[in-house]
């Protein structure tokens, strides 16, 4: 299977990752991408970048070593409200937008009632494309409920492969999104692959991954990223 895009990369700016943009994008071209989506962390993240660095991409060349560059963000999701943290005019100039839970920055119950209220807001926005690793069980969540809110509103379900990395801090990541993808081939609800990049030799490592998709027998035609233009047309920011 070719996945063209890989839609979840931080480089230095996200403040725990170890690469350039340039030598981010040298890789990607390298490893025969057709587009690269840098996602810093937003700015509740410690350590990350603050909201200028998301309003200022206008100075940054489209396109590095024949690679698409796609502007991107993580953000984090707050509270059960599904409030982010970057204003909503920053978050329709980007071309993409990945909501995800971390502990350090949702701080409210984690009940999975209310951990499904959270992703539920989110999912019903329409400037927010994809949940980040929604296979982390320190969050916890109705996967058929999940899978079938996120075909509902248009959303994309990430794939992790970093999630998948054995001795990951990410608790029952494998169970979790193999639970998921099962869900996703009978709902038939879109994924994307992410590889969550944060250096850059794990761009287009799909390694992972590969062995659910294999094992679960998930269908090509519901991963979103295996072409740089099907990954546009699915997106909630290109309609």
């Amino acid at each position: 299977m070719k996945i063209e895009v890989d839609t979840h990369a931080h480089t230095l700016v996200s403040g725990h990752a170890y690469n350039t943009m340039r030598e981010m994008m040298k890789m990607a071209a390298e490893k025969g991408l057709k587009g690269l989506a840098l996602t810093e962390h937003a700015p509740k993240m410690p350590g990350s970048t603050n909201l200028y660095y998301f309003q200022n991409h206008k100075v940054i060349p489209r396109e590095m070593y024949g690679i698409r560059l796609l502007f991107g963000v993580e953000l984090n999701i707050l509270n059960g409200e599904g409030e982010v943290d970057l204003p909503d005019k920053t978050i329709a100039e980007l071309d993409l937008a990945i909501a995800s839970m971390h502990t350090l920055c949702f701080q409210e119950d984690r009940s999975c009632e209310a951990v499904m209220k959270a992703y539920k807001n989110v999912m019903s926005r329409r400037d927010i494309d994809i949940i980040g690793h929604p296979d982390d069980g320190r969050f916890p969540v109705d996967y058929e409920e999940l899978v079938k809110e996120a075909k509902r509103t248009g959303t994309l379900l990430e794939i992790n492969n970093s999630s998948l990395k054995p001795g990951g801090f990410r608790q029952n990541s494998m169970e979790n999104t193999k639970e998921m993808l099962k869900l996703c081939k009978k709902h038939e609800t879109m994924v994307v692959l992410g590889t969550d990049s944060h250096v850059d030799e794990a761009i287009a490592d799909y390694s992972y991954v590969m062995g659910l998709l294999q094992e679960t027998d998930f269908p090509q035609e519901l991963i979103a990223n295996t072409s740089y233009e099907k990954l546009l047309s699915v997106l909630k920011h290109r309609s």
